[in-house]
Formats: C-alpha cells, sequence, structure tokens
C-alpha cells in the first residue's frame, strides 16, 4: 500500500505545478487513463468477442433448438462451437475484471488514516473544496450547494450524462439483437429479461460514486467515461 501512496504522491508532485492544490485530484485521473491504456487491447478484444457472439446466436438458437431435452449436450455443443469460432464466452468481463484491484487500492488507501505507521498525507489534498477521502455525506455537512457539495453535483451531472448516453446505446443494441433473425424465429431463453434490465445499470454508478472517497469516486467517473467513448467508437 506504501508503495501505491508514493506512485500517487509522485504523479501529484509531477502535476504540481500545471493543477496547483488540485494536482493529487489529477494524478487519480492520471492514473485512471494509464489503467485504461493498458486494459484497452482487452476491451477490443471484447469487442471483437461481442461482434462474434453476436453473428452465432442463431448457431447457438439451432443448437439450443436440437439438444432441449439433453442440457449436458447443448452445453458441449456450445462450447465447441465457441472454441471453432475462437470467441471466449467471458472475454466481455476481462477489462472491468482488471481495473478492480485498482479501484479497491484507491478506496483502501483513502480510507486509512496510515500508511506504513505514517500519518496519510493524501488525505489533505483535495479536489477544489472537497477532500479526497471524504464521501458525499461528509459533503453535505456544509449544505448541498455548499463549496464540496458543488464539487459532488459536478459528478453526479457528468454521471448521469454518460449513464444516459449508454442507456440509449444499450438500447439500441438490445433492441437489435431482439429483433435479429434466429433459428425457428425464437428469440433466446432469457435474452427479453436481460434486455430491459442492461440499460440502467450504467445509473448504479451513481450510487458508487455517493458512498466511496472522492479519490474512488474520481476513479469511477473517470473509468466509465472513458468506458462510454472507447465502446461507443469499438462497438459503432
Amino acid at each position: 500500500m506504501s508503495v501505491f501512496a508514493d506512485l500517487v504522491q509522485h504523479l501529484a508532485d509531477l502535476l504540481q505545478p500545471l493543477f496547483g492544490a488540485t494536482a493529487a485530484a489529477a494524478a487519480i485521473i492520471l492514473f485512471t487513463a494509464l489503467v485504461r491504456l493498458l486494459v484497452h487491447p482487452l476491451s477490443r478484444a471484447a469487442a471483437r468477442g461481442q461482434k462474434a457472439r453476436t453473428r452465432l446466436q442463431p448457431k447457438i438458437a439451432e443448437l439450443r433448438k436440437k439438444h432441449a431435452k439433453n442440457p449436458e449436450k447443448l452445453q458441449k455443443a456450445v462450447l465447441a462451437l465457441h472454441a471453432e469460432e475462437k470467441v471466449s464466452p467471458l472475454s466481455g468481463c476481462l477489462p472491468s475484471l482488471l481495473q478492480m484491484p485498482a479501484f479497491f487500492l484507491l478506496y483502501h488507501l483513502f480510507s486509512s488514516t496510515t500508511i506504513g505507521g505514517r500519518t496519510n498525507e493524501l488525505l489533505t489534498h483535495q479536489l477544489f473544496a472537497a477532500p479526497l477521502g471524504d464521501r458525499w455525506t461528509d459533503a453535505l455537512g456544509g449544505g448541498l450547494f455548499g463549496g464540496a457539495g458543488l464539487v459532488y453535483v459536478g459528478l453526479f451531472v457528468l454521471v448521469a450524462a454518460v449513464a444516459a448516453f449508454n442507456y440509449r446505446r444499450t438500447k439500441a443494441m438490445a433492441a437489435a439483437s431482439e429483433t435479429a433473425p434466429v433459428a425457428g424465429g425464437q428469440q433466446l431463453p432469457g435474452l427479453g429479461a436481460m434486455n430491459k434490465v442492461m440499460p440502467f445499470m450504467s445509473f448504479f454508478t451513481l450510487f458508487t460514486v455517493a458512498v466511496v472517497p472522492l479519490a474512488a469516486a474520481l476513479y469511477v467517473v473517470t473509468s466509465t467515461t472513458w468506458s462510454a467513448v472507447e465502446r461507443a467508437v469499438l462497438y459503432r
């Protein structure tokens, strides 16, 4: 943890001439961008995998119809189809999973008063009037539209805008998958329910931003915004 704290502090020191008192917040945004750049090749692979899985839907529907009474054969046949087409069913999960350690490191770092037996000086850094170690409930102590409160209002507006963008895109993709031709004219089991839920998933980010330390919230907001732009380009 102390190594990670030193990394964030060094980044903040480098950015100090440009960002002044908000250098640590800028360091977190830069760190998030670096993490996203590292996993970008996996995001590209996930996009290719998603497109390939969409193309495989009619074949999977045929297999479901053929092995409707034998789930074990169906599972083997679907796995064989994915292997034949060189498509991994889990490829879309990897980018998100690989980012989780970075998020939890930031969460723990800005939730700890001491690091390596020393006072955690990063907690003294701020994003404008909001301390990076505080949460939304702490900011409300100065009023919803106080200095710290306004920082969170700005973050909530940005997250809501990104969530609305993702909502429209996910709805459009869900509608396309529902109307995609499948064997026998039947929709894949469970697809309809999933398509109804998925568009709303982005709005859960608002809850995350409200309950985690501001530093971790910055990571979430930056990563979510990056992801929205990235997916719009890769899935166009």
